[in-house]
């Protein structure tokens, strides 16, 4: 007897049905969190250091008290009675998240709209500076007598940051011309304290508008006068800053970063005449990278700056003659400095972090190393294969080095700060609990560019109930944006990105080109051009890890989420790349670079306003949707304005095209990280990729 080819096909998938998307699987993902804690020990030492650094102590994961002898070497469980009197914590600070300093630079931009009416004591303290009715004015110590130095000051243009010549002779005052006043309004349309919706409106300029032009100004303290100096060299600011004075106060310094950012120059204004030359001079082909890689250190005593650069490719340290502009490398070499920890003036030596300084490890794996100004004496601090954070002893001649990866649970040893070189082992993380519970660690997986050569980095999560033998469709949680590199390298027991995975899906991350922290080529790729996102390298990835794991069922799409520039991206990836990617959640996205932040888009798709803006809209695209897409998005988002999704909307629903539409009153920028907004893009995935009815049981 033939059976009905519809129940052969319902019977093909009821296994799938049964072990993916049911309730169990959202109990599990719901749980993540839970079930996964506490299950990883030894993953810490906190140190207590006595004050003369050679010893100190911690307690281990059985709760016993461990002794360690830095300058012999030794460890030893000891008594509590055995432990020195003086020792005390001595941990690292908290490194600060990509939230944290995104929101001190949005803070920073707003400072700047309104800069400081400040002026201060001239270090022989006879004057005192300070701004009235938008002008500078003299104050005399003794007699108290006002003297009005500029004239040109005016409401929209008025004077602010004062700083006096070492001397006391001269002093400079920056003119800042009012920018834009562009407010963003924002309805709550269920406020918790009356029935009607409530307004509110902030400022937030937005790519093309008018910005602050801040211009320093030169006076001669002893005659009363402006010295004129011009601005030819530094005619449309976006930001001056790194003020400085020479020790001599024959000279003030100060940075220079052009509107559009492919102008940033260190300038030098001389005191007598008032000339302005370029002591460095960055002109970019696409972008100085200001908001990650400008570092600005003078050194008076010899008359030298640090300067940070990637000229040759690859973002390195220089030492810059302020005299003469000659720059000498500090660094070198196909790696990147991260950044800087510490300059020690006396021994010349440059304390820094650093990216892909260890051939054969991970391009991202950050590394402690010190190095002499003249580039001689490289040390390497850390060596172990991992990604490195570490604390030092009082004197700084030891450090607790603790280095992670995704598939590794962190290793902790005692280094030596003189040469790098290992004391003892300290703390290997025990992560035997965590694995009886089915959890596995993420795979890292490596696949070839667009180019064909350049290494593109990523990992694959796998369910914690994972069937080597069965199929898993195969979804890209997606950040692409250019400040940072965002593959997590570190160790968790819980990443965020475990729940969609529980549900029955293989998940994965992947940093494209145009993200940061490469060569200066790997990150050009975002210039101008942030819808590209990386998906021919992602793209790529995904197949190739595809044909390494059959588990990993690409056959029918793939489906991809993320927010705010994530959110751009995956609706991007149905309207580009709707071929490959088939089902999108975009939360809070920035789906148009005209209406987001004008900091975070001018500074990668640059300034004027061009076609490029337009063509990479996902307003625009919006008419090229494929597949199935749920767009996200809190009333409230002060970070990114509502309105950008609302315009994809509008474009989708004149397009004729079918979607879904979350608008979550109240709620702020990443609305979809609720817990409603998480379930709702559980069910979104469950119902479009594993085609059931989500918690079915």
């Amino acid at each position: 007897m033939h059976r009905p080819l519809a129940f052969l096909v319902l019977l093909f998938l009821a296994p799938l049905a049964a072990a993916q998307g049911t309730k169990d699987d959202y109990d599990r993902a719901n749980s993540v969190f839970k079930w996964t804690a506490g299950k990883v020990t030894s993953a810490k030492v906190e140190a207590n250091w006595t004050a003369d650094g050679t010893r100190f102590w911690y307690k281990n994961a059985k709760n016993e008290f461990v002794l360690v002898d830095a300058a012999k070497g030794t460890r030893a469980v000891v008594t509590e009675d055995k432990l020195p009197k003086d020792a005390k914590p001595n941990n690292p600070p908290k490194k600060k998240n990509f939230e944290e300093e995104e929101a001190d630079e949005d803070a920073a931009f707003v400072r700047a709209l309104q800069p400081p009416r400040r002026g201060g004591d001239s270090p022989d303290g006879k004057w005192s500076a300070f701004t009235k009715d938008s002008n500078v004015w003299l104050r005399d110590a003794k007699s108290k007598e006002e003297t009005q130095l500029s004239t040109d000051g005016k409401a929209d243009d008025s004077y602010g940051r004062i700083h006096w010549s070492p001397n006391s002779k001269k002093l400079i005052a920056i003119r800042t011309k009012a920018g834009g006043d562009r407010k963003v309004t924002l309805v709550e349309s269920s406020p918790r304290t009356q029935l009607q919706p409530v307004t509110s409106t902030y400022n937030y300029l937005k790519p093309g508008d008018a910005i602050p032009l801040p211009k320093p100004h030169l006076f001669d303290i002893e005659n009363k006068k402006e010295i004129a100096v011009s601005d030819e060299l530094f005619p449309n600011p976006w930001a001056v800053g790194n003020e400085h004075w020479s020790k001599d106060s024959k000279h003030f310094y100060f940075t220079y970063n052009q509107r559009g950012h492919t102008v940033m120059r260190l300038l030098d204004i001389d005191a007598t005449t008032g000339k302005v030359t370029a002591v460095v001079n960055e002109e970019c082909k696409t972008f100085f990278d200001y908001a990650n890689k400008l570092y600005v250190n003078y050194l008076d005593d010899t008359n030298e700056v640090i300067w940070m650069s990637e000229r040759d490719g690859w973002n390195h340290l220089y030492l810059v003659d302020l005299a003469t502009g000659k720059a000498k490398n500090i660094t070198k070499g196909e790696w990147v400095v991260r950044s800087v920890e510490r300059v020690d003036v006396k021994t010349r030596e440059v304390w820094f972090r650093a990216l892909g300084i260890h051939e054969g490890q991970d391009s991202y794996h950050v590394h402690f190393a010190r190095v002499k100004l003249d580039g001689t004496e490289l040390t390497k601090l850390t060596a172990g294969d991992g990604t490195h954070s570490i604390g030092y002893s009082p004197d700084r001649k030891y450090f607790i080095d603790t280095y992670s990866r995704v598939d590794l649970p962190p290793v902790t040893e005692l280094r030596r700060t003189s040469d790098g070189k290992k004391v003892c082992d300290l703390e290997k993380a025990d992560a035997s609990a965590l694995l009886k519970t089915g959890w596995s660690y993420p795979e890292r997986f490596v696949a070839k560019a667009r180019d064909g050569k350049t290494d593109i980095h990523g990992y694959i999560i796998r369910p914690s109930n994972f069937d080597p033998k069965k199929k898993y469709p195969v979804i890209e949680y997606i950040y692409a944006g250019p400040h940072d590199h965002h593959v997590r390298k570190g160790f968790t027991a819980s990443p965020s990105e475990l729940r969609i995975a529980e549900l029955g899906f293989i998940l994965v991350k992947i940093d494209g080109m145009g993200t940061n922290w490469r060569s200066k080529a790997f990150h050009d790729v975002c210039w101008k051009n942030l819808g590209d996102s990386g998906f021919l390298d992602r793209i790529l990835w995904i197949k190739a890890a595809a044909e390494k794991h059959k588990e990993m069922d690409i056959s029918k799409g793939v489906g991809i989420f993320g927010g705010s520039a994530g959110g751009q991206s995956s609706t991007r990836a149905l309207l580009a790349h709707g071929d490959f990617y088939t089902v999108a959640v975009s939360d809070c996205g920035c789906h148009d670079n005209r209406m987001d932040k004008i900091w975070w888009n001018e500074l990668w798709m640059s300034w004027p306003i061009g076609a490029h803006y337009a063509e990479q809209s996902n307003v625009t695209q919006a008419h090229k949707l494929k597949g199935k897409l749920m767009l996200v998005v809190g009333e409230l988002d002060r970070n990114v304005d509502p309105a950008s999704t609302m315009q994809v909307a509008n474009a989708l629903i004149k397009a004729d095209k079918d979607f879904d539409l979350l608008i979550v009153p109240g709620a702020g920028h990443g609305a979809a990280e609720s817990p409603y907004g998480n379930r709702r893009r559980m069910d979104f995935f469950v119902r479009n990729m594993l085609g059931v009815e989500p918690r079915a049981k």
